[in-house]
């Protein structure tokens, strides 16, 4: 029984060594052929890269600041809501009327109102908060909406042209956020700013929160 254990032993043994005598036999692939797998995977590892600059980089560099954003809007949403005659007027020295509720066209209200002012003239934030836009509207023009304490958004439309700011941004009271103009739908009217007041998604009358 032991001979034939060894035997089959024996067998097994040269069985394995011609077969690997006869992988490391096999030629290698032509030069050709090993230098466009190169070139593939040589690409593969360059488009991995420009994917990461492009794409992935971008996106780790906002997270900081969507994270911290996202944290004080949070903490705004504890704060109270702007009172009665509790925040500064955008355009300090600027005469106030109440133009709440006035005649637009397309058959609107005016959710706001208007303060007129020199074109250029610059644009103060009511309260402090985060900027949640800087851009485009098709009525008003260049706008910037703040969210405030209570989560109430704070909406400045018209304007010339913007302060250094962007959406995730941290404002105080009193920093310039842009300046006077007539852009949107108040184009032939004289520059000002329309400024107005959203509390759950409505619109409410900025007028009587305005110091006057």
């Amino acid at each position: 029984m032991v001979v034939n254990s060894n035997a089959n032993l024996y067998g097994d043994l040269i069985w394995f060594l011609k077969g690997f005598m006869m992988q490391s036999s096999t030629p290698p692939p032509p030069l050709a052929e090993r230098l466009l797998s190169h070139l593939f995977k040589a690409i593969i590892i360059i488009a991995g890269l420009l994917a990461i600059s492009l794409f992935i980089m971008p996106l780790l560099n906002k997270a900081p600041s969507i994270v911290v954003a996202t944290w004080q809007k949070m903490t705004l949403l504890q704060e109270e809501l702007p009172a009665v005659r509790s925040l500064p007027s955008p355009l300090p020295e600027r005469h106030l009327v109440d133009t709440w509720g006035g005649a637009r066209s397309e058959g609107r209200s005016h959710e706001g109102i208007d303060i007129f002012a020199p074109r250029g003239t610059p644009i103060q934030a009511t309260t402090k908060g985060v900027v949640s836009k800087v851009g485009d509207d098709r009525l008003g023009g260049r706008v910037v909406f703040l969210i405030g304490p209570g989560g109430a958004a704070h909406y400045y439309a018209h304007l010339e042209s913007y302060a250094d700011i962007k959406p995730n941004d941290w404002v105080n009271a009193g920093d310039v956020i842009g300046y006077v103009g007539n852009s949107g739908n108040a184009k032939g009217t004289p520059p000002h700013v329309h400024y107005g007041v959203y509390i759950n998604g409505s619109a409410v009358n900025p007028y009587p929160l305005l110091i006057k």
